[in-house]
């Protein structure tokens, strides 16, 4: 809670003004019932309608002024808890960006989805229904004790006990009727959008395999767990509620006792009886939302903890407090005696080392889980070696920022993005300034331009969901495409031909091979077809290099790689 005030600070002057206005918005009302008592009271005794003028123009500028006030309060509160929601959402995506991809496999989707939208909606339920509820009730509340003490001290005690039950006890009975289920809540949103994603991506396998309705009574489960907590809590919101009306209702009694007692000893005149025995009805009706406030602050700060978990994450690259400049090309990379883990894991790859001087082209296989991805990711610098060095010219890429380096080198994976747009959006992804002129050769190149010229709408044909209007290898080519127009002096591709059959695996290595020529590339593949055009194969086995050297070679000896050519 105090790192979402301190996140709130800018808008602090914002906050305080809502506040203000709801102060005069409960005042108008709490004014309008007690002037519209002493009128009716006064009224009774038939005075001369010129001594009720005052009193009549009160009550209708109450009236007018409770809802104008009430308005310019929600106005300004939700513009502050925008601003503050905007801030927050913005540091959990550069949080993500930054976490990505090396720690993001910790976290699940679906589990991601909901901290970064229902989860971080928790500051706006935080900041409007908590914060503003309360310091208005207590400005208003003391304001009001005051005016009543002024009338008659005795019912000033009585209002004061009443509205700290409320303020106070109401919600601590209330949360420990639902402590448990309010902090399982966010936990439980989150795991059953996470399980949601899961059942939508995997669907056609689940079907395939006649495991859908597992995984379907799973999220019924997980659904049902959800609302048996949902319901304990609006138990709790209940039990307040009526304590609620009790801590009212005695209030009120207890004013009519102690006021129907001070009026015939002279301590109270008659006329103000109604208004001692009615303000607090109006008092009350401002305060009656704080158990419910103090309801929505026990979700939300589980809800926030989610997110400033996400937001403490550690980076799994450290950036330099003073990065070195970018060398001038041309480009060498080199890694040497290279060691690197991912978060939370075992060692992956040991002594490993490459150099790519300008122009040359590197194939890396070896069996999965040999630590061909890893290298990548070290490689790209989205991770740091944890033994041995990476150097571009020289400089060891942990002293250059890593979206420097990442202009040098890139990375074309498997599961490259293709975003719900057109194919000239997608292309632009890899060069924003990019015109029709500079994407025609790079789908040339990708082997897509004659494809996208037979299309109705060209350029500006939509792909889909992550291209789910494309087949598997105009994906593939879509995505070299936009590679190639970004134009890396040194581009790593990673596994670009899995998932897709034979043939085309085949003819789309081959073009991956022909496009990059004279580029200097680092292929990072299980299969071999075509690997005689490369100028050198590293053969990768439990993170170690096994082999190295040229297709004929490799084959010519008995070895790995021969093993996996003929397999």
């Amino acid at each position: 809670m105090l790192r979402l005030l301190r996140l709130a600070s800018p808008v602090a002057p914002r906050l305080l003004l809502a506040a203000l206005y709801g102060v005069l918005a409960a005042g108008s009302a709490i004014g309008l019932t007690a002037t519209s008592a002493w009128l009716i009271s006064r009224a009774a005794q038939h005075p001369p309608v010129l001594y009720l003028t005052v009193a009549i123009v009160a009550v209708r500028t109450f009236g007018i002024a409770r809802g104008v006030f009430r308005y310019l309060e929600r106005l300004s509160g939700h513009d502050a808890a925008f601003r503050v929601l905007t801030r927050l959402r913005v540091r959990a995506y550069q949080r993500l960006e930054r976490l990505a991809p090396a720690s993001l496999p910790l976290l699940r989707a679906g589990d991601l989805v909901s901290r970064f939208v229902a989860d971080v909606d928790a500051a706006l339920d935080v900041l409007v229904r908590v914060v503003l509820p309360y310091l208005v009730a207590a400005l208003v509340g003391a304001l009001t004790i005051g005016f009543v003490a002024t009338l008659l001290p005795s019912a000033a005690v009585v209002l004061t006990a009443g509205l700290l039950v409320v303020a106070i006890g109401v919600p601590l009975v209330q949360q420990a009727a639902a402590r448990r289920a309010d902090r399982g809540t966010a936990h439980l949103r989150g795991e059953l959008s996470a399980a949601t994603v899961d059942l939508l991506h995997g669907l056609p396998d689940l079907i395939a395999y006649g495991a859908t309705e597992r995984r379907l009574a799973a999220l019924a489960a997980t659904d049902s767990r959800l609302r048996r907590a949902a319901s304990r809590s609006a138990t709790g919101v209940g039990l307040g509620a009526g304590l609620l009306s009790l801590a009212t209702g005695g209030c009120v009694w207890a004013s009519l006792a102690l006021g129907a007692h001070a009026v015939p000893a002279g301590a109270l005149d008659s006329v103000l009886l109604a208004v001692v025995v009615l303000t607090p009805l109006a008092v009350f009706d401002t305060v009656s939302g704080l158990p419910a406030a103090a309801a929505q602050l026990a979700t939300a700060r589980a809800a926030l903890t989610r997110v400033f978990d996400l937001l403490d994450q550690p980076d799994p690259v450290a950036e330099p407090t003073a990065p070195a400049p970018l060398p001038q090309p041309p480009y060498r990379l080199e890694a040497t005696g290279l060691g690197a883990r991912w978060p939370g894991g075992p060692e992956v790859l040991h002594e490993v080392s490459l150099a790519l001087p300008p122009g040359r082209r590197v194939a890396v296989v070896g069996p999965s889980g040999s630590g061909k991805s890893t290298l990548a990711a070290v490689l790209v610098r989205f991770l740091d070696p944890s033994a041995g060095t990476v150097t571009l010219d020289g400089v060891d890429t942990r002293d250059l920022a890593g979206d420097d380096l990442r202009t040098v080198v890139g990375l074309l994976t498997d599961d490259a993005r293709l975003f719900d747009t057109t194919i000239a959006d997608n292309l632009r992804i890899g060069a924003p300034d990019a015109d029709e002129a500079r994407m025609r050769p790079a789908l040339a190149e990708a082997r897509l331009l004659d494809w996208v010229d037979s299309l109705p709408k060209g350029l500006d044909t939509m792909v889909g969901e992550q291209g789910s209007r494309l087949s598997g290898g105009q994906r593939r080519r879509l995505a070299l495409a936009r590679a190639l127009l970004a134009d890396f002096p040194i581009l790593i591709m990673d596994e670009p031909t899995e998932h897709l059959d034979e043939m085309t695996a085949d003819a789309l290595t081959a073009d991956l091979l022909a496009a990059t020529r004279g580029r200097t590339t680092v292929l990072i593949t299980h299969r071999l077809t075509g690997l005689a055009e490369v100028d050198e194969i590293v053969v990768l086995d439990g993170g170690r290099v096994v082999q190295r050297g040229s297709h004929d070679a490799l084959v010519a000896v008995d070895g790995p790689y021969r093993r996996m050519w003929r397999g």
